[in-house]
């Protein structure tokens, strides 16, 4: 079942998935939600540079949510137009329990999480439609590139009668972040750490509490040697960076004053981007009522635009043409274009365009050209001028859509709920080229790279190629 654009997430709407064990086949597989897949974004220019003799070109990787560039943009061509269960499906492996994290990809391997989880039981906790578990075991994967079995799988962290988490949510949602060496997991309150990634050796952990009231859903991101962090929870918001090498705290800066009469409404998830503006680094990180650009540096704010009462942002936010985009999540969701080269409070001053129309809560926009791309939450898909917001074009896909769209050449990749892939031309012109099908439910967006593509549904994972 959809969900309207229009309407926050978190209201009791549900997809049901299959569970399996990690990498084996399990009778009796438990029917359980699906949960929300939440992005990041991350400059692939501030990713630190790879050893000589050990980097692979860029276009090969996807070392976090979103990509290379952190907006979606899968470099060069030659990703598959068509697949099927019996077509153009490198391998298939198997997963378990519910992780809506990403895989990030690196060299010849992947990396994913995972939450294996007992004793789960539905119920409505305030206006929430929730879930509880006796027990979670939340995991760490690596699989082979090449043949889709798996290298290692690293338990982080047991953790009897978790936080409850949204219906659509898990206790394993975002996505990790990797480099050459190490990779990094974040589970939110429950915990982040960084594993040798060759081994899932142990090297740090750290747990920063939170209360999310739905789950965690905010990933990390790389920046030099700072591990950047965003917690909006319901009794605290701000942005930490960690030490890489070692977890310990850097800074950390308090959000602006929300003004809400529930804790509910100060929440986000939305991941920040580092972009580059005249030379200098910043980092916008939507959140409640306001987005934010950070300096990476220290965390000093540069600037701030309040974007009205929104809260629970999933989508994350994009830059070009010299405007920021981002979604502004519940309540009704706009998406907004800002200049960033402001100084203080720049509502008044540098807001470029704004939109209501059709705009998604959780997946996040494309950049292609001079078009920009988005899908609202129930599948009804917008091309716009990204420099006016003119829309260009709007189509139903003729199904739900959570996850974000991927460019890649002159194409868009739009990933519907029921595992169905909708391939557009990328122009002011809407034009099918492809309606590809797979068994089961998407939610967590994909990774690219190497000519390949890689989903996630509900149960599997699949290396997607031509």
């Amino acid at each position: 079942m959809p969900m309207a654009s229009s309407r926050c997430p978190f209201r009791g709407n549900g997809w049901k998935s299959d569970r399996m064990p990690l990498f084996k086949d399990m009778p009796n597989k438990l029917r359980l939600a699906l949960a929300l897949s939440f992005g990041a974004g991350l400059a692939t220019w501030f990713l630190p540079a790879l050893p000589a003799g050990a980097a692979s070109p860029p276009e090969n990787n996807w070392p976090q949510f979103r990509g290379p560039s952190g907006d979606g943009r899968a470099a060069g061509a030659g990703l598959p137009l068509t697949w099927g269960e019996g077509a153009n499906v490198r391998w298939k492996t198997a997963l378990a329990g519910r992780g809506r994290s990403s895989p990030v990809l690196l060299g010849e391997a992947l990396w994913l999480t995972a939450a294996v989880e007992k004793g789960i039981v539905r119920k409505r906790i305030g206006s929430d439609d929730m879930q509880t578990a006796e027990h979670v075991s939340l995991r760490a994967i690596c699989v082979d590139r090449g043949s889709g079995k798996a290298r290692w799988e690293k338990v982080l962290y047991e953790v009897p009668n978790p936080d409850p988490v949204h219906w659509l949510n898990s206790w394993a949602t975002p996505t990790p972040v990797v480099e050459e060496g190490r990779v990094y997991c974040d589970f939110g309150t429950f915990g982040t750490a960084c594993l040798d990634a060759s081994d899932g050796r142990v090297i740090w952990q750290k747990q920063l509490k939170l209360d999310h009231q739905v789950g965690p859903g905010s990933s990390p991101i790389l920046w030099r040697d700072q591990l950047v962090l965003v917690r909006d929870g319901r009794d605290a918001q701000y942005v930490t960076a960690l030490d890489k090498r070692t977890g310990e705290t850097l800074w950390k800066t308090a959000r602006p004053p929300i003004q809400a009469g529930s804790g509910n409404l100060k929440k986000s998830f939305s991941t920040p981007l580092v972009i580059e503006v005249n030379a200098r680094p910043q980092m916008v990180a939507p959140g409640a009522h306001w987005t934010v650009a950070y300096n990476p540096s220290d965390g000093a704010e540069i600037w701030r635009v309040r974007h009205g009462n929104g809260f629970s942002i999933g989508t994350a936010p994009v830059f070009g043409h010299g405007l920021v985009f981002f979604g502004t999540g519940c309540m009704k969701a706009q998406l907004w274009a800002v200049r960033p080269d402001g100084q203080g409070e720049v509502t008044e001053s540098h807001v470029a365009w704004k939109t209501l129309r059709q705009v998604p809560v959780m997946s996040s926009p494309v950049l292609a050209g001079d078009e920009l791309y988005w899908v609202s939450d129930d599948g009804l898909a917008t091309c716009a001028d990204a420099r006016t917001g003119e829309i260009h074009w709007q189509e139903r896909l003729g199904g739900g859509c959570l996850a974000s769209p991927i460019a890649s050449a002159d194409r868009i990749y739009f990933f519907r709920q029921d595992a169905k892939t909708i391939v557009v031309k990328a122009g002011r012109q809407f034009e099918k080229l492809a309606e590809n099908t797979l068994t089961g439910t998407v939610v967590a967006s994909p990774a690219a790279g190497r000519r390949e593509l890689y989903l996630r549904t509900d149960t599997h994972l699949y290396c997607l190629r031509e």
